[in-house]
């Protein structure tokens, strides 16, 4: 199965045991390569074990069968599956970069006075909030995810800090010291 909205390894294992509760099938998930290999009876229905990774909160597809050197045309089914694949890598290069852009301002405010300007703080939530909201936003839909089944994965806790973070710096930076 092609499993797909693992975070962690934790959630690996946890679809690893919802699979294997079934009766009659056998599976272990690679968190890295975002797959399970099952072994199944033959009365167990392939719709069986992807209910069972989503009821586990994740998504799962059947392998879609490679295609043969004569099928396609010229390779454009090669190039569509590399640009397929390179989407997210890339979705994920934007986010680290602009994240970067954003943060190093706010590092350098922070730790050199020099740099430091009347409502400095302000700027400096100017330019973290994106980060936090935006570029954290798969780690707080994981965790809201995990949240729906009663389970905590890295998801959350990098969830929980950074909104305890973030709204620790609003009070002081509000109702606190820290803008002045």
């Amino acid at each position: 199965l092609q499993i797909g909205g693992m975070t962690c390894a934790s959630c690996a294992n946890r679809i690893e045991k919802k699979l294997n509760k079934l009766d009659g099938v056998t599976a272990t998930v690679n968190y890295a390569t975002e797959k399970a290999k099952v072994t199944f009876a033959e009365g167990v229905e392939q719709t069986a074990l992807i209910d069972a990774v989503e009821q586990a909160g994740y998504t799962a597809a059947l392998p879609k069968p490679k295609k043969t050197a004569g099928s396609g045309e010229g390779g454009s089914d090669a190039d569509q599956a590399a640009e397929d694949e390179e989407a997210p890598v890339r979705a994920l290069r934007n986010r680290v970069i602009i994240s970067a852009v954003l943060t190093i301002p706010v590092i350098a405010m922070a730790m050199f006075p020099a740099l430091q300007f009347d409502y400095w703080g302000f700027a400096s939530l100017t330019l973290a909030a994106p980060v936090i909201v935006w570029a954290g936003f798969p780690f707080h839909k994981a965790a809201w995810q995990n949240l729906k089944h009663a389970t905590a994965t890295m998801d959350t806790l990098v969830s929980m800090g950074t909104s305890a973070a973030l709204l620790w710096s609003l009070y002081a930076l509000f109702f606190g010291t820290a803008g002045d």
